[in-house]
């Protein structure tokens, strides 16, 4: 499992569009992507499908956050100029190989997804025996196969669909990477990387598959990695003969665990919708002002002379995000000896976040007055998407025989 990406990755990630962008997601997941663009090619795609596993009932919503969701990340700073951004309905490749998966994906591999039971029982007011809800995550390995993803950002409650991905991959490999004469194509893709290269892959797989070498297996990776005489496929043909399995049809990713959200709620607790303790990505400054002001306190401040525990108030996490060391300092000691009152402890706060979304309010507002450039980056996305997982379904076809289908 990677926890620091390196250079020049494939990497993908999703967002459901079921409701308003908030500072959470914000700090959890687009300053990461924003990060991300720089040095990787990346994939990022609205789960607009992934929305109908929980609301189902309500298509309309969805169909009404996709656009909202893209211009929230064009403000936040995804640039088209350095990811794909795409629709996941747009490339019906998801839903090709999604069904091709799931003929041999074990019932009870799903069954067993950790987040399964907690999302029925934190969604309860919703209806989920459905099928889709079931292979949701059979959907996401989908997601990230068609592109052949080397990384997939998550956190350590997603580690487990990375896992599920991996199986899958491993399994569909299995059951039809053999294609006739590999080894004699393989060893002619050896050829390709020139003598000295091949000589020195060949003594790494050696090393490897003989005395389990690990250092060996690290090193031919990053060998052919680098090689730019040899085509994908037969790239992918040298990745399988040096585990000592067949051509690498599907790419098992990475988990790339990203930095834990420090982003509070307005309750102390993880900003989440679900807890109705969000500031969204285009609250009103007066707004934000009003639900920083109107936050809970440390009960113990009954009075404005009453000391506090700055680490009792929900008000304190957020300190962390917005306020610099001396004004943290500033507070602790002015809460705990009753100097400062708690909205001149608010204060900092509601200027540290408005300050931070200011520049994402004006960049949203600009794509708000030009939905067409929105959507124009949406298809232009889309079609580079579709490029590359044609390419992986041409793959499948052809390990699956269905000739029928050229």
């Amino acid at each position: 499992m990677n926890t620091t990406p390196l250079q020049n990755q494939r990497i993908v990630s999703g967002m459901r569009p079921t409701g308003k962008l908030h500072l959470g997601h914000y700090h959890g997941v687009l300053k990461n992507w924003v990060d991300m663009q720089l040095n990787h090619e990346c994939f990022f795609f609205v789960a607009d499908w992934h929305a109908l596993t929980t609301h189902y009932a309500t298509p309309y919503d969805v169909a009404r956050n996709v656009e909202d969701m893209a211009i929230d990340w064009l403000a936040a700073g995804i640039s088209p100029s350095s990811a794909t951004m795409f629709v996941q309905s747009h490339v019906p490749q998801h839903a090709e190989l999604h069904l091709m998966l799931s003929m041999i994906a074990p019932l009870g591999w799903l069954e067993r997804v950790p987040t399964y039971k907690d999302q029925q029982e934190k969604l309860r007011d919703l209806d989920l025996a459905t099928y889709g809800f079931l292979g949701y995550p059979l959907l996401q390995s989908a997601d990230i196969l068609i592109y052949k993803a080397n990384l997939v950002p998550v956190g350590e409650d997603q580690v487990a669909h990375i896992e599920l991905t991996r199986e899958i991959a491993r399994r569909f490999n299995h059951l039809y990477g053999r294609e006739p004469g590999f080894e004699e194509k393989a060893e002619q893709a050896a050829d390709k990387m020139g003598k000295k290269n091949a000589k020195l892959y060949r003594d790494l797989r050696k090393a490897y598959q003989e005395r389990g070498d690990a250092e060996a297996l690290r090193t031919a990776r990053a060998l052919l990695e680098g090689q730019q005489n040899v085509s994908l496929g037969d790239r992918e043909r040298l990745f399988g003969y040096l585990e000592g399995s067949g051509k690498i049809i599907l790419v098992e990713p990475q988990a790339s665990l990203t930095k834990e959200s420090k982003m509070p709620g307005l309750d102390g607790q993880k900003m989440s919708k679900s807890y109705h303790n969000t500031i969204s990505l285009r609250e009103a400054p007066a707004d934000v002002e009003k639900k920083i002001r109107t936050m809970p306190t440390d009960p113990a401040r009954v009075r404005r002379t009453d000391p506090g525990d700055p680490d009792k108030c929900p008000v304190w996490p957020l300190h962390q995000v917005y306020s610099d060391e001396s004004t943290r300092a500033w507070v602790q000691e002015g809460c705990r000896s009753a100097g400062i009152g708690c909205i001149e402890c608010k204060r900092p706060v509601i200027e540290g976040m408005q300050a931070e979304l200011k520049p994402i309010q004006e960049r949203a507002a600009e794509y708000e007055n030009d939905r067409e450039r929105v959507r124009k980056v949406l298809r232009e996305g889309s079609e580079a998407a579709r490029e590359v997982a044609r390419e992986t379904m041409r793959d499948v076809f052809e390990a699956l025989h269905f000739t029928h289908h050229n």
